[in-house]
Formats: structure tokens, C-alpha cells, sequence
């Protein structure tokens, strides 16, 4: 490209067709007009005569020059202008390309990619060396390693942001030890953001040559989790004063993952051209027990994602079920019962014994009329050290002679109990009196029938009233606490069933339990992590904020875990037993001063001047044609000229090209012409067996229905519009990557839209819907329906033609989605419409055809496995008919009219 000021050409050369503008000028200007032709009889005289001096008339100055601009607006329009163009850096002697690679920086990847691509590409055909530095915080050893061979634009293909915080290294000398001779050229990529060691490389950079920043085209965003232990937030950092909503996603009562909700941000504060919002948590706590991550909407980044953990979530309960405890006969009158009723939803509940459970460090454990605990063992350790114990009287307890001297209780008790409300008692049960206003059980209304017929007894002195939660209208305790160490002793002083109260079998009670696990809560809140040695990721992010297991990374110390995502540990789920927490990228940023270099904006291309001087070209010609005219006169060519420019006029006023933001074309010839769609993994063998697959099933659909699908569809479920598909096929594989959240969201809308997803795991053992651990790897965050079996009177195997088995290359079951109901008659399965078809048949393997379209797989052996691949055939027409006609075959308003039809053509 050609530089001239402001303005870059990119083919140069035609600007020396500039050099024939005054011989044109001379050449219109030397020409007459076309002479007016005039019918006149008197000039039969003139027959003959000559003029000796004759003289041409000459075109007027203003009419050549609007030729003369139409003629130079051309040739500098097919020459290629651009404004401000960004120009390849001149590499001097070598070129390093410098990019920001932490979290932050995955938005605008792609487009970095392809511009450091271009500029290495650019270095290395002039024959100069090409490094790449990468601000990823990593700690690589040795300096970087300058290049002109290809490897280094395959390393820039291949490389991907970190899902933490970027940074570089505090030792550039060292870095640099191998930099060629002569000047060197820098062109930095940044993020828009500062890092830990970029003031430091920028000088050291500018020391040693050019250096030119690319600035992102979008604001930089993050998002972190603040507040307090009690009333947590979410704060959201930007580079820009736009707002975003936040997406709260999580499982719904189903299990699918989805988007729970949103929550707007609210007013930004600037301060040093970042803008920070606090977004409040205002979620039901039934509602933020599920959410999973939150996440800016419509920013692929970790750093834009929370992960949700134990602080923001549901705290730890161990319900503690050793045989001594549970002697009851009956499952539904059995302590447990009551008790599991009213944790779950509020809690993680886990059941073991006492011994197992202590390992685990829940937040809380409950006991069911226990005796003989230790008042020095690991238990009283575990209290001491802030954990929660809440405990339930019972008959044992009653029983016990020891209870007074019974340690890990709140108040001392007496042995015996008390029976308010049996045949040998004069008393009449007691209700529960109102709770104190600054207590833990404030606020909860007491119902009317609410009533205690035996409690266990404290012993009067100075602090049972300070450490009675609950009494009843007697003034006698129902729920005392006291404090042991950094936890919690709490007893209720009746049991936990029904034999010695109506409070198990009422809404208080569910009530009180929350209200008491809220508060361990919040300590578990303040203390997140026990005291572990390691902790091993479960699931982590990539840069683009999209999750994959963490089983491959080795466990990290519990004080470098909550320190933040950083090299080693990227944000994800880490787990140490039954506890969990979350590591996230997001948090403050800051703005960066590139004082000394030159800022190249956001404008990748610069702005292209052609389309405007053709179109100045075009209006030049308009006006020269209008000037001739007028030159002319006459009506008739005067009306002529209008019409002509009319047409001109509404040739420059008609749309051209194609928006950016429309659909793939190819999605859109899917939708008007019919094709057949698969997922596409990125896994190229797996991707051509689905094309090969799908192609040979249009074959078969044009060959033997009225259906005659255009050739299939690859579809990225990243960015594909899937409305206009009516039909998908996803291989499953354990290669594939998981998709992203929004991506999740996408495939929802366009089941809940009434499109079909064939689900293949091709590995022939699906012994139930989720045996697969892939499959619930990659399909567990879509909205999917219960599954069963398909049944024998199924829609999906008399669509088209009659079936029994649905085979591929494999047999196996399928399924599809569970009846909700059944016909009238005779109990049939109710034919709906499923949204999925699962099974791990490998069908494309069965439909692929070859270039010739023969069959490509082997299916089977001889016969029986050409009768096989015909049965799979026979499926896919089947689906793809089932996909189209839902459930048309199960109507049963046409069956009178069938049957009377039937009747008349068979009659005599």
C-alpha cells in the first residue's frame, strides 16, 4: 500500500492513468459538440458553397470540467483509497508482537489473530525474524526466539487466551537476549487494560525502536463478586460508560441449565476512565441456591464470568444417620424424614455417619436424639473451630440417666423429660409463645395448632433465658444456643417427628431450620476454606469463559486457590471433599498511558474512500449529461435526459451488498430449500463422517419421498442463527469441546422452538438415557425433556414405514422423550412430539456415501448387515418425516372417515 498523508492506495499504479487527464482535456476541448440538426428548405441554396475559414465550436469550461472530475473520481476510486489507513509495521530489522493474553483479552481474539497473522506474514516475506511474546503471566524460561520460518504465524493460529489475569515477566533485558541487530519493531496488542509488568516492557521496548499499540475495537469488562458475607454483590468493571445486563445461569427444577435470570447494574462511578456498577443479588434465595455462574451478557470471557461456590450458594449439612440413631420402623414417621423435608432446598445435604461426615468439614451437622458424645473429641473440634450443631431431643435422650453431665449441650437438661399432653398427665399441650424481635426466629408467624406434648428439661440458672431461642407459652425453652469456641450449640428441646410435637409437620418448622443454617451460612461465608492441604479442580474455564473438566491439573494449596485465578490455577470449581470453592478471573482493572508510541485505534482497515468516489463519478456523469441537454434544448431530449437521470438516481439510491449481520447463507438456503444440519466439533474426521452421513440420507430422501433436501448444513452452535434449521445432528465424542453458556442457550430456543436434535454418543452401549458421560458432559445444560425408550406405537416408527428396530452401524436402543399422559382406550403411549432423539447407533456411519455415492462405512457382515444399513435408512426417513409432520399419523379425528372409506370400497 501506498501512503500519501491520510490517505493509502492499495494498487498504486492505476494513479498513472492520471497522467492522460490533460490530453483528455485537450482532446474534449478540441472536438465540437454534436451539431443540431435543423430542417430548413432554403438551405438547397447553399448547395456547394464552402466557408474558407472554418471554425469549430468549442465546449464550455464548466462542462468539461465536470468530465474531466467524473474521469479522475473513476481511476482513483479502482485504485483503491482508504482514509487513515492502519498500515503492516515496517520491521526494521525484526518485529516482536507483543499480546495481551490474559482473560480480558478473548473478545476481540479472532480479530487479533488475523491482524498479528497478517503482520508476521508481511515481516517474514520482506525476510525479516518474527517473534511473539505472549502476557499471559507466565513464567517460561529463556528469552523469546526470533523466526522467519512458518512456525511462528502456526504458533499465533494456535494460541489462545488464559483464563486469568494477563501480566508479563519483570525481566525484558533477559527476555530479549536474543534480539537480531539493528532497530526493532514492536506492534503490541493490547486489551485496553494495564498489567503487572507493562510499564516496565514499554520502556524497555521504546529503548530498542518503534513501538505501536492496537487498541480493541469494544470495551474491556469484568466482573467480580463483592459485598459482604451477609449481603453479597457483584461488581462489574468496564473501560466504557455503556451499560450490561448480567445473566444469572443455572439448573431449574429439571436439572437443565439455563438462564435463571437478570439482573440489571446499576449507576457507574468513574474514577480514572474505568467505570464500576454494583449489581445487587436480589434473587430468591431458592432462586440464587441454584445459580451456577453469572455472567455479562454477550461477553465470551472468564473474566466476565462468577462462578457461583459454597459463599453464594447453599451451605454444607450433615445429617447424621449411624444406625444407633435410626431405630424407627417406618420410613415416613422416621426423625429423618421430617428433617430431609425441611433441608432440602436450603441446604447440601449429605447423610453418613458421624465419622465419615467430620472429614468432609460441613457447615453444619445435625443429630436426632443422640447420646454419648464426647465433649473433647472431634466433634467439639469441629464446633470450636465455627461449625454449627444443632440437635433433637428424643426419647434416648429422656432416657438417659447421664444427661445432665451430657456434653455439646447448649443448657444443662434434667433426665426424664416432661409430658404435657399424655393419658398420665395433668397438663394440656402447650403452644409455642412469640418469638423475641431480635432474635434469630423474628418475624415467623406461629400457627394456631401448633403444639408441644413432651420436652426435655433445662435447669434453671442466670443464662437460660440469654440462651433460649424459642419457649413455649409456659416460659419453659423450645430452642436454646449458646456459643462454643467460633460455633454454634443448638438444641430443640423436642424431637424432630411427630410423637412430641405438631412443629415437624408445620411450615414453622421448615422456617426455623432456615433460619438457622443462614447463620452458618454466613460463617461459612467468612470462612470458606477448611482446613485442607489441596485442593483439585472439578470443572475450569477456558479464556472464552467456556467450562471443561479440571481432572488433568494438579491440586493446588488452599492460600494459592484463594488468591485468584493465575497460571496454574485458571478460574473454575476447585473441591476439597465435600466443600467447594469457586476461582474466578474477573476483578478490578485498570487504564493503561502508552506515552511514546503510536496508537493505531480500533479501525482495523481504515475507512474505504472507493464506494464515495464512485459514487461522485456516477453523479458527475448525471450532471454532464444534464449540462448536454441543456447545451441541446429542444423538449423531446430534454424529457429523455430527465427519465435518464430519474434511472441514474435510483441506481444510487438502491441497497448494495449484503448486511454483515445477515444470517449465513447457507443457514438461509437451509430454511427455504430444506437441509439437513449438523453440529459441527471441530474434530475434522468426525465432521466429514456427519456431512458424508447426512448426504447420503438426502440421497436416500430424494430417491424415495417427495422430500428432496439440498446438500447438509455444517452449523458452528456458537454463532449459527438455529431458527431457520429444522433438523440437527450432534455427534457426541470425547474430544468435542463444551459449548459455552450462550451457546446452551441458543440450542434451548431452538428446542423450545420446535426444532429436532438427533443426539449419536456412535458408541453402541447406551444402557440408559444419561450412561454416557460425554453426552451428559456436553447435552446436561440443554433443555431436555424426561427420556424413555421408544415405545412399541411410537409416532417415530410408523412415520413412513413400519418399524421394529431403529439400527445404525450399531443396534442399539433409542429414546426420546417420556409420555406425559395416555390415550383414551386402551392406555397407549401418548404420541407426542420429542424435541430429542438419543441412542449411540452411529447412523451417519450407516447413511455416509463416498464421492461416488457408494457406502463408505462397513455395516455388519454380508446380508443381514446390508439389511441392517437398510433398516438404518428406513430410520432416517422416518426421523427426518417425523421431523416435518410431528405427530400427524397419531390424529385420530381422521379414523371415522378412514374407516367409512374402507368400508364403501370393500363393499359388494
Amino acid at each position: 500500500m501506498m501512503i500519501l498523508g491520510p490517505i493509502g492506495f492499495g494498487v498504486p499504479w492505476l494513479l498513472a492513468a492520471l497522467a492522460a487527464v490533460p490530453v483528455l482535456w485537450w482532446l474534449m476541448r478540441a472536438l465540437p459538440p454534436r451539431p443540431r440538426v435543423i430542417s430548413f428548405p432554403g438551405t438547397v441554396l447553399l448547395t456547394g458553397l464552402t466557408d474558407p475559414k472554418q471554425t469549430a465550436s468549442r465546449t464550455p469550461w464548466w462542462l468539461l470540467a465536470v468530465r474531466m472530475a467524473a474521469f479522475c473520481a473513476a481511476i482513483l476510486a479502482f485504485a483503491a483509497p482508504v482514509w487513515r489507513p492502519v498500515t503492516e509495521v515496517d520491521p526494521g530489522s525484526a518485529l516482536l508482537i507483543v499480546i495481551d493474553a490474559g482473560a480480558t483479552a478473548a473478545p476481540g481474539w479472532q480479530d487479533m489473530q488475523t491482524r498479528a497473522s497478517r503482520s508476521a506474514n508481511a515481516a517474514i516475506s520482506a525476510g525479516k525474524p518474527v517473534a511473539v511474546l505472549m502476557g499471559d503471566a507466565m513464567r517460561s524460561a529463556g528469552p523469546v526466539q526470533f523466526s522467519a520460518g512458518p512456525e511462528v504465524v502456526a504458533g499465533l493460529r494456535a494460541a489462545q487466551p488464559a483464563a486469568w489475569p494477563g501480566g508479563y515477566r519483570d525481566d525484558p533485558d533477559a527476555v530479549l537476549a536474543n534480539l537480531p541487530a539493528g532497530q526493532l519493531a514492536t506492534l503490541w496488542f493490547s486489551d485496553g487494560l494495564d498489567h503487572p509488568g507493562r510499564s516496565a516492557w514499554l520502556s524497555a521496548l521504546q529503548m530498542r525502536g518503534d513501538v505501536r499499540v492496537q487498541l480493541p475495537s469494544n470495551p474491556t469488562q469484568t466482573l467480580r463478586l463483592a459485598g459482604t458475607a451477609d449481603a453479597p454483590q457483584l461488581e462489574m468493571f468496564s473501560t466504557a460508560a455503556d451499560s450490561a445486563e448480567i445473566i444469572a445461569i443455572g439448573p431449574d427444577p429439571q436439572g437443565i441449565e439455563r438462564e435463571l435470570a437478570r439482573l440489571p447494574s446499576g449507576p457507574p462511578r468513574a474514577a480514572k476512565q474505568i467505570f464500576s456498577r454494583k449489581i445487587e443479588l436480589d434473587l430468591r434465595p431458592e432462586l440464587a441456591a441454584r445459580v451456577s455462574r453469572f455472567q455479562i451478557e454477550g461477553v465470551a470471557s472468564a473474566a466476565a464470568v462468577v462462578l457461583g461456590d459454597d459463599r453464594l450458594r447453599r451451605p454444607v449439612v450433615a445429617l447424621i444417620t449411624d444406625a444407633a440413631a435410626g431405630r424407627e420402623g417406618q420410613a415416613l414417621l422416621s426423625p429423618f424424614h421430617y428433617l430431609r423435608a425441611a433441608l432440602s432446598g436450603q441446604a447440601r445435604v449429605i447423610e453418613a455417619g458421624l465419622g465419615d461426615a467430620l472429614p468432609a468439614s460441613p457447615d453444619v451437622i445435625v443429630l436426632s436424639d443422640a447420646t454419648g458424645l464426647e465433649g473433647a473429641g472431634d466433634l467439639a473440634e469441629w464446633v470450636q473451630a465455627g461449625g454449627l450443631l444443632i440437635r433433637f431431643a428424643g426419647p434416648r435422650m429422656a432416657a438417659d440417666p447421664a444427661l445432665s453431665a451430657e456434653p455439646l449441650l447448649p443448657v444443662r437438661l434434667r433426665p426424664g423429660g416432661r409430658d404435657l399432653g399424655g393419658a398420665l398427665s395433668w397438663g394440656e399441650p402447650r403452644a409455642i409463645a412469640p418469638f423475641d424481635a431480635d432474635g434469630p426466629f423474628a418475624g415467623l408467624d406461629i400457627p394456631a395448632d401448633v403444639a408441644v406434648r413432651a420436652q426435655l428439661m433445662a435447669d434453671p440458672g442466670p443464662e437460660l433465658a440469654q440462651r433460649s431461642l424459642a419457649t413455649l407459652q409456659d416460659g419453659t425453652p423450645l430452642v436454646t444456643r449458646a456459643p462454643m469456641g467460633q460455633g454454634q450449640l443448638v438444641l430443640f428441646h423436642s424431637s424432630a417427628d411427630a410423637d412430641w410435637s405438631s412443629l415437624p409437620i408445620s411450615g414453622l418448622f421448615y422456617a426455623m431450620i432456615a433460619r438457622l443454617i443462614d447463620t452458618a451460612g454466613r460463617q461459612a461465608n467468612q470462612n470458606p476454606q477448611p482446613d485442607a492441604a489441596s485442593w483439585q479442580a472439578q470443572t475450569v474455564l477456558d479464556g472464552f469463559g467456556r467450562s471443561r473438566s479440571g481432572d488433568d491439573l494438579a491440586p493446588v494449596a488452599a492460600e494459592v486457590a484463594l488468591k485468584g485465578a493465575a497460571p496454574g490455577v485458571p478460574a473454575g470449581i476447585y473441591a476439597s471433599g465435600e466443600r467447594r470453592i469457586a476461582v474466578n478471573a474477573g476483578g478490578p482493572i485498570a487504564a493503561p498511558v502508552w506515552t511514546g508510541s503510536q496508537i493505531i485505534g480500533d479501525a482495523p482497515t481504515g475507512i474505504a474512500l472507493g464506494g464515495w468516489l464512485l459514487l461522485l463519478a456516477t453523479a458527475a456523469l448525471l450532471l454532464d449529461l444534464l449540462g448536454t441537454v441543456l447545451l441541446r434544448g429542444g423538449a423531446r431530449n430534454r424529457a429523455m435526459t430527465a427519465a435518464t437521470i430519474l434511472f441514474g438516481l435510483m441506481l444510487l439510491t438502491a441497497p448494495h451488498g449484503a448486511n454483515a449481520d445477515d444470517p449465513d447463507p447457507q443457514l438461509i438456503r437451509a430454511a427455504r430449500e430444506f437441509a439437513l444440519g449438523y453440529v459441527v466439533t471441530g474434530i475434522e474426521d468426525l465432521d466429514a463422517t456427519s456431512l458424508a452421513g447426512l448426504a447420503g440420507l438426502s440421497q436416500t430422501l430424494t430417491a424415495r419421498t417427495t422430500v428432496e433436501p439440498t446438500p447438509p448444513v455444517g452449523v458452528d452452535v456458537e454463532t449459527a442463527d438455529l431458527s431457520l434449521l429444522s433438523f440437527l445432528y450432534w455427534p457426541i465424542g470425547p474430544d468435542q469441546a463444551t459449548p459455552s453458556a450462550q451457546a446452551y442457550l441458543s440450542l434451548n430456543r431452538y428446542l423450545r422452538g420446535g426444532g429436532m436434535i438427533l443426539l449419536d454418543t456412535r458408541d453402541a452401549d447406551i444402557a440408559s438415557a444419561d450412561g454416557n458421560a460425554d453426552l451428559r458432559r456436553l447435552a446436561g445444560p440443554m433443555d431436555l425433556p424426561p427420556l424413555q425408550p421408544v415405545p412399541d406405537d411410537h409416532v417415530l416408527s410408523r412415520s413412513f414405514y413400519l418399524l421394529e428396530d431403529m439400527p445404525g452401524r450399531f443396534p442399539g436402543e433409542v429414546w426420546v422423550a417420556a409420555s406425559t399422559g395416555t390415550q383414551t382406550g386402551g392406555g397407549k403411549v401418548n404420541d407426542g412430539v420429542s424435541p430429542v432423539v438419543l441412542g449411540g447407533n452411529a447412523w451417519a456411519e450407516a447413511w455416509a456415501i463416498d464421492g461416488r455415492g457408494l457406502a463408505s462405512h462397513a455395516v455388519g457382515v454380508g446380508l443381514q448387515g446390508e439389511r441392517q444399513r437398510e433398516l438404518a435408512h428406513r430410520f432416517g426417513i422416518n426421523l427426518i418425516m417425523y421431523t416435518l409432520t410431528g405427530n400427524y399419523k397419531a390424529d385420530q379425528i381422521h379414523i371415522p372417515a378412514l374407516l367409512e372409506r374402507l368400508a364403501r370400497d370393500t363393499a359388494p
